[in-house]
């Protein structure tokens, strides 16, 4: 995936209907299922806060690809293992990136 003009970006809404924005970092296969991963987006200029405050809002995402009806959808891990095991793996992988 190129980012030469930029990362891919996502809006999301949550239960409660809020908007929110994430940037895409990667898609992995884990025991048979693809979760995909994405950082947070600030208000302002993306790739560098203006704050500490808004730096501790910053995180990584991690969502799993469902199948609903046909059709794939992101959901929410179901578990605090499931999110650890996973978030290593994610980590794992962004890191091994970093070395080539």
């Amino acid at each position: 995936m190129s980012e030469e003009f930029g990362g891919d970006f996502i809006t999301l809404t949550d239960e409660e209907g809020n908007e929110f924005e994430l940037e895409y970092c990667s898609t992995i296969e884990y025991k048979g299922q693809v979760y995909m991963s994405f950082l947070t987006v600030t208000e302002g200029d993306e790739d560098t806060p203006d704050s500490d405050e808004e730096r501790e809002d910053e995180g990584l995402v991690i969502l799993k690809v469902v199948n609903v009806n046909g059709e794939d959808q992101l959901a929410t891990l179901d578990s605090e293992e499931e999110l650890a095991e996973v978030y290593d793996q994610v980590m794992e992988d962004l890191f091994a990136e970093d070395e080539e």
